[in-house]
């Protein structure tokens, strides 16, 4: 044995190769209106357009709501869920969010929704990632990628757009 540490360089990955990263999810949809008012409709309104029923801590009849610097979810018997913190918040452009609705912060990914101004209206892009903070990654950023699409329509009708067919 040349040296005590001979193994060691074979122990430690190089930062700088990629790992086994998991891209972003990324969705952009556009809503007729202002920035300033399809914010208001994504941040205040929640409850009016959020699909509780099939994306909720406790289902339909619950309430969602950004309150302060948390994402909360309240059932009719008062119980709260913390779907996430607010980390950033630059109304009526973005906000950033550790995310873990239904777990804990322990468990967390990262949400930020941007809004600017289009031609036709808002684009609204939100990008989801930090997977490696999911207890099962893979499965988690699976199960986000087929779940928004749902969601952001949900907002597009809610804030009087079409969502297209198929």
């Amino acid at each position: 044995m040349d040296n005590l540490f001979s193994h060691a360089d074979d122990a430690i990955p190089d930062p700088a190769e990629p790992g086994d990263a998991l891209d972003p999810v990324i969705w952009t949809v556009t809503v007729p209106g202002p920035v300033a008012q399809a914010f208001v409709g994504f941040t205040e309104h929640t409850h009016l357009w959020w699909p509780l029923e099939t994306h909720g801590v406790y289902g339909a009849g619950s309430y969602v709501e950004f309150e302060e610097n948390f994402i909360l979810e309240t059932a009719d018997d008062g119980r709260t869920a913390i779907w996430g913190t607010i980390d950033d918040w630059q109304p009526p452009l973005s906000f950033h969010a550790i995310w873990h609705p239904g777990t804990t912060a322990l468990w967390s990914t990262e949400v930020r929704v941007a809004f600017r101004s289009v031609a036709a209206g808002t684009e609204v892009r939100l990008v989801h990632d930090g997977w490696e903070g999911a207890e099962d990654p893979s499965a988690t950023r699976a199960s986000y990628t087929a779940d928004w699409p749902e969601v952001l329509n949900r907002f597009v009708r809610f804030m009087g757009g079409t969502v297209p067919e198929g």
